[in-house]
């Protein structure tokens, strides 16, 4: 099957923001402690008590923001036990993911220096499920005010003289289920009054975050925007692609399934758009000049957890399946970026959709690490206009589109395009006509991730069996580029 497209990279249809790439990583798990925190005494290489192994994997993806420390965890969670010397620090029962201790021996300044080491800026969830405004406010304080006072003395003797950066702050997380049960009402009230003491102080100006809704609860968005819209900087929207749709019996195996499971899962994935759409149209309504940013900060694939590990640690393995789950919504984002300005994938290590597993002193990349790090050369580039109409991929009385492609234009002139096949057994070939290349000695290039398995995944003992190697057969001759994507792949092209 050949398909034809058109790129006109004189036509910019706005930035891709780097942010769209975010990260998470919450208290549940594995994340932090193993995956990201050794300890210091650990017999695994690390700085500062950071495995080194996973943070040099994590540097190399660039990532713009992280998340932290949740999810559920963040209204529960209270940040003064994570402070001072680590032997005096409150322990907790993490309620949410597993009933496990939590000692608190990674805090506010250790995540800080994680975001120093992989060279991010930071996003802070506060608690409002079962905090105060008081303790939110000392937190911004403790963060963020350089000269004398209660929460900055209290940093400096804690060995931070220093104010950090604190780029964004979500007003609590989840609060119509996890953070409190709550009615939009109820909570956009309370948002108005907790942000108003989420202050800026000296040059720090925080971008504050309203929790909005789970999936479609359009209401949720419109009593927000209503009552709240004039507060806020950006709004949350949480969608997870559920391999069986059903959340309460079995999501679906992250590593057993069917081609019918393939074809749905992935249809499953694309009501992102539908979400977007809709939600945006409400958000429009309000904010007509979307000052207000859709903020995506968790998305991904569910799956039941992985048979034998604990059912609230969520370790789950990564497939072939993942990548694609990846490529199509980072596409999407791409899309519409003049609404959504941040995106952040649940989780970064060992939970949910991850970046990198980790078992012991041993690591993996994962297909959807491998997803972002060819993703990546999007980053805060201009949005270029591609036309295409994409064939239909059918399962049985059902269908959904073949082809997402996205492409942008870097600021040396350079254009990617990256490129999903969602078909399971059925390659295509493409045939796009680019506009707008300057010169003859323009070359294409590009890398393709697939494997002949629907299922494959890496593990610990072949750690490398779904790796991106590069895309045969591409040519650019009179402003065409060509190139055949095979079935069930991921791929990025450069035009240099």
């Amino acid at each position: 099957m050949a398909i034809t497209a058109k790129i006109d990279i004189q036509n910019a249809k706005g930035t891709i923001s780097r942010y769209l790439y975010g990260q998470f990583a919450e208290h549940l798990g594995r994340c932090i402690y193993e995956g990201l925190w050794v300890g210091e005494d650990s017999p695994i290489p690390n700085t500062d008590g950071i495995r080194n192994d996973v943070l040099a994997a994590l540097k190399k993806l660039n990532i713009p923001v992280l998340r932290w420390p949740g999810g559920c965890f963040a209204d529960e969670y209270h940040w003064m036990d994570g402070i001072g010397p680590k032997e005096q620090r409150a322990r907790m029962i993490n309620n949410h993911w597993g009933g496990v201790e939590e000692n608190n021996h990674f805090g506010t300044h250790e995540f800080y220096r994680l975001c120093e080491l992989l060279g991010t800026e930071v996003y802070i969830n506060g608690n409002v499920g079962s905090g105060t405004v008081q303790e939110m406010q000392q937190w911004v304080e403790y963060i963020t005010f350089e000269g004398e006072s209660p929460m900055a003395n209290l940093r400096k003797s804690n060995g931070r003289d220093e104010p950090w950066k604190l780029e964004f702050f979500g007003v609590g997380n989840e609060n119509w289920g996890c953070g409190g049960n709550m009615r939009p009402e109820y909570y956009a009230d309370l948002y108005r009054r907790y942000a108003t003491y989420v202050r800026n102080y000296g040059n720090n100006k925080v971008y504050k975050i309203a929790c909005g809704a789970n999936t479609d609860d359009y209401h949720w968005t419109e009593v927000l925007m209503r009552e709240a819209a004039g507060h806020m900087d950006g709004l949350s929207l949480h969608y997870y692609t559920i391999p069986s749709g059903d959340w309460f019996t079995s999501k679906g195996s992250a590593t057993d399934f069917s081609e019918a499971d393939w074809f749905a899962t992935l249809r499953n994935t694309l009501k992102m758009e539908e979400l977007i759409v809709k939600h945006s149209a409400i958000m429009d309504k309000y904010d007509p000049d979307r000052r207000v940013g859709m903020i995506i900060d968790e998305w991904g694939i569910w799956c039941d957890v992985e048979p034998g590990t604990n059912p609230g640690f969520l370790y789950q393995q990564n497939t072939l399946r993942d990548a694609l789950i990846a490529g199509i919504n980072l596409n999407l984002f791409h899309k519409y970026s003049s609404r959504v300005k941040m995106a952040n994938i649940a989780q970064m290590v060992n939970v949910l959709q991850a970046m990198v597993l980790t078992e012991g002193d041993k690591m993996l990349l994962t297909p959807t690490y491998h997803v972002f790090e060819m993703f990546k050369v999007h980053h805060d580039n201009e949005l270029v206009e591609l036309e295409f109409e994409s064939p239909a991929y059918r399962y049985g009385a059902e269908s959904i589109p073949q082809i997402s492609l996205s492409a942008s234009k870097d600021s040396e002139g350079k254009v990617y395009l990256s490129a999903c096949n969602l078909h399971h057994d059925q390659p295509v070939s493409l045939q796009i006509q680019v506009d707008g290349l300057a010169g003859d000695g323009v070359k294409a290039s590009g890398r393709v991730l697939s494997h002949t398995s629907l299922n494959a995944h890496n593990t610990f003992d072949q750690p490398e069996l779904v790796a991106p190697v590069t895309l045969g057969g591409v040519s650019l001759e009179g402003g065409v580029l060509s190139f055949d994507l095979p079935a069930a792949s991921v791929a990025v092209l450069e035009l240099a």
